[in-house]
């Protein structure tokens, strides 16, 4: 029984002090001391309580401490709280020190929140990129394509990286710019003279504006001739113009077929009532001669004419041979 009491106050013991030790991170406080970085006790304590791993914070604060960053402990358990990384902003606030940037703790807070990497654009402040756009066509006045593309050097305006645009409108403004450049030249053999004209004048409109990058260069790096589009497109609209004429010259013709075939069924209708009109001849002559309007030598006479006429008519559609000699 006794065993067993004195087995249990060890262990009470040992847990105690497995508990105090986990509650009072000596070891961490002690580091912090010793490189210069003034901890309390109660603050690493109160950490644990606010379920903060100390470690994460003071570690960090170790690095600004020996970089000579005054930065209060508290403003880093603050950003740590609201969801930011803690050891990206002490980079950045060391690297931006070591390159004489100004980078407030606050800023950097900031660009790390908005889900930006604050390091690596403390990086391109001091090794600036280079941004490749993809090949850009673009047409000049004399009607040929000039295929371009472009390597823009850029570094990272701290000022503006929150709220600032993207590699992605750098891109699209710089293809806007060489378009317009190369559909201002009068022919293309002017901008494969100074291709150093698309990028001067590209570099003039201030495309970096309202973006988180300034341009500090835009080069041409490859230029080629492409196809003639104003021959192609003139093609095309003589193509167009062919089909056209030929649909208005096919309405036409269908037009003219119609009225042929209209004006055949007018002479059919009229052949038809003449037709008629001269079947009621024979029947109006025995009319005639039966109520006695008519005579029958008047009917002679009127029959006579008839084949007179009908002769006459033979005679005249009749050919003559004048190169028959006349028979002796």
């Amino acid at each position: 029984m006794l065993e067993f009491l004195i087995i249990s106050i060890i262990g009470a013991v040992l847990v105690f002090i497995m508990f105090f030790f986990w509650l009072v991170p000596v070891g961490l406080w002690i580091s912090a001391w010793s490189s210069g970085a003034k901890v309390g006790i109660f603050t690493l304590v109160g950490m644990r309580l606010r379920r903060v791993t100390p470690a994460r914070i003071v570690l960090p604060l170790i690095k600004l401490t020996k970089a000579n960053i005054p930065i209060p402990i508290s403003q880093l358990e603050a950003h740590h709280l609201a969801g930011g990384r803690i050891d990206a902003v002490v980079n950045a606030l060391i690297a931006a020190h070591r390159a004489n940037l100004e980078l407030p703790f606050e800023r950097a807070a900031a660009i790390d929140l908005a889900g930006r990497d604050v390091f690596e654009a403390v990086r391109m402040s001091v090794n600036p990129k280079v941004i490749e756009t993809p090949m850009i066509s673009a047409m000049a006045i004399n009607g040929i394509e000039i295929k371009a593309i472009a390597r823009v050097t850029v570094r990272t305006n701290i000022q503006r990286l929150v709220g600032g645009a993207g590699e992605a409108t750098i891109i699209a403004r710089v293809g806007e710019g060489i378009v317009t450049t190369v559909g201002s030249a009068n022919t293309h053999r002017e901008v494969l003279e100074n291709p150093d004209k698309i990028s001067n004048t590209v570099l003039a409109k201030g495309l970096d504006v309202g973006t988180a990058y300034e341009i500090l260069s835009i080069d041409i790096a490859d230029v080629d001739v492409g196809r003639n589009i104003g021959a192609s497109l003139q093609i095309e609209q003589a193509e167009a113009d062919k089909k056209i004429a030929e649909a208005k010259a096919e309405e036409r013709r269908a037009l003219a077929v119609a009225e042929e075939q209209e004006m055949r069924a007018r002479v059919q209708e009229m052949r038809a009532k003449v037709v008629a009109a001269e079947a009621e001849v024979p029947l109006a002559i025995a009319e005639a001669l039966r109520s006695g309007n008519m005579g029958y030598f008047d009917y002679l006479n009127a029959e006579l004419k008839k084949a007179d006429t009908k002769m006459r008519e033979n005679i005249g559609g009749m050919q003559i041979d004048v190169s028959a000699k006349p028979v002796k």
